[in-house]
């Protein structure tokens, strides 16, 4: 890669960036609302903003991309400005305020420090690192030495339950804990799909707790040979959730169409009109 041939977009981007900061100190100092903002009042507003970049994602939308990118943008500069003009004070006395530089900073620190293999250790020497795995592998092992207690530690508790197995089953991968082949894999979603079929079978009748129990683990076999053989379970189900979206709101606009309401169709009639909608 040429990076000189990229510093005349470099400067461009770095001009964007600062008109930004520069908007932010602007607004937080003279609109009502934007100086009433606390990062609390913002997290759920990114919260959405997020799940709306992850729709244009899924949907190959570039310009919604760009535009959602931008929101986000603005809210992890909007979060540091607040930062910046406050925080407690420690045991030590100095304060935990800190702004974008510290932020950007902080990452680039550590985007050094867990990439040995492309700037060296700590002693300078370069760690092999071949493969994604090999990669991956580095990493956990770096951020145990950082003071992470657990290879689990860093996965937030907040996440959904989906994604959070997929993430946990990462790490414990990354620590060497994982199947050999997707062949065992297989064979313990079927081992847990009988589980969960015999709690239906028993003759003492089933146990709610019980099977809830063993629906979960039954989910996270599923999510882990989705992993397996490189599928996102959550981007699978999601596009799956829209394509359910989809043609049912065909189902619905054919029926009224035809002067129907649902309730009062048999289930042979709407389907019907949802085989047609699978072929649009």
């Amino acid at each position: 890669m040429n990076f000189d041939q990229l510093m005349p977009r470099r400067q461009e981007q770095l001009t964007a960036f600062n008109r930004l900061l520069t908007i932010m100190d602007e607004l937080r100092a003279q609109c009502p609302w934007d100086r009433k903002q606390t990062m609390e009042s913002l997290r759920h507003l990114t919260i959405e903003e997020t799940y709306e970049l992850s729709d244009a994602i899924l949907e190959k939308d570039l310009p919604e991309i760009r535009k959602e990118l931008g929101d986000i943008q603005l809210h992890l500069i909007f979060y540091a400005k607040i930062a910046s003009e406050s925080g407690p004070a420690n045991e030590r006395g100095a304060t935990d305020r800190f702004d974008m530089a510290d932020v950007l900073n902080g990452v680039c620190d550590k985007l050094i420090s867990r990439h040995p293999h492309i700037y060296g250790d700590a002693s300078g020497q370069r760690v092999v690192a071949d493969t994604e795995e090999q990669v991956k592998a580095n990493w956990e092992q770096l951020k145990l030495k950082e003071g992470n207690k657990s290879v689990l530690g860093g996965v937030p508790g907040s996440l959904p339950a989906l994604v959070k197995a997929m993430r946990i089953q990462e790490k414990a991968r990354g620590a060497g804990f994982d199947w050999d082949e997707k062949e065992q894999v297989w064979e313990k979603v079927e081992e847990e799909m009988q589980e969960f079929k015999a709690e239906f079978d028993s003759p003492e009748g089933v146990d709610p707790e019980r099977a809830e129990g063993e629906f979960g683990d039954l989910l996270f076999s599923l999510v882990n040979y989705a992993r397996f053989i490189d599928i996102n379970p959550e981007t699978a189900l999601e596009r799956t959730n829209k394509k359910f979206i989809k043609r049912f709101q065909y189902l619905e606009e054919q029926a009224r169409a035809n002067g129907k309401a649902l309730n009062d169709m048999t289930l042979a009639e709407m389907d019907v009109y949802w085989n047609e909608a699978k072929t649009i």
